[in-house]
């Protein structure tokens, strides 16, 4: 299986890539990961609703240039679904089985996705209520499909 995550933003603190650079190591043996930054758009911190459409869908053309045709594409969104780990899990093995090995994360800048990229989605998922940086969402993502191969796998891993 191939797991691309494309994510809005440089990633720049330290122990954030060392945690994804161990679960991308661990993962090497169930599948192949790749991650794709694209730049995020500059913007002033207090934008009016129309600055920060505008600057989601810069953020969103960027990351539509990344998507291939050929890839199941699963946003991270607020307004998404949430899953246990084991429905996570058991929804990849199901795509694998039907034959969607190309599976495309995507995540969005401080500001979320714009609706291009939410509609070019076949899903959406939600880890929270809660909002987390950007950037800390990768690795949770990361590790969260990490674990997703050693549940399928029926592989121990801590609960």
């Amino acid at each position: 299986m191939q797991i691309t995550i494309i994510s809005v933003g440089k990633l720049k603190e330290k122990y954030l890539k060392q945690g994804i650079d161990e679960f991308d190591k661990r993962l090497t043996s169930y599948c192949k990961l790749q991650l794709i930054e694209v730049n995020d758009e500059q913007a002033p911190e207090n934008m009016s609703d129309k600055e920060m459409e505008q600057v989601k869908a810069k953020e969103g053309e960027r990351i539509l240039a990344k998507i291939k045709d050929t890839q199941h594409v699963i946003a991270l969104d607020l307004n998404g679904k949430q899953r246990t780990s084991e429905q996570f899990a058991s929804e990849l093995e199901k795509l694998s089985i039907h034959g969607k090995s190309q599976i495309a994360f995507v995540i969005g800048g401080s500001n979320g996705l714009s609706s291009d990229v939410l509609q070019r989605a076949n899903d959406t998922i939600s880890f929270s209520k809660m909002t987390f940086p950007h950037q800390l969402m990768k690795l949770i993502l990361v590790e969260q499909v990490y674990r997703a191969f050693r549940i399928m796998r029926v592989e121990p891993y801590h609960k």
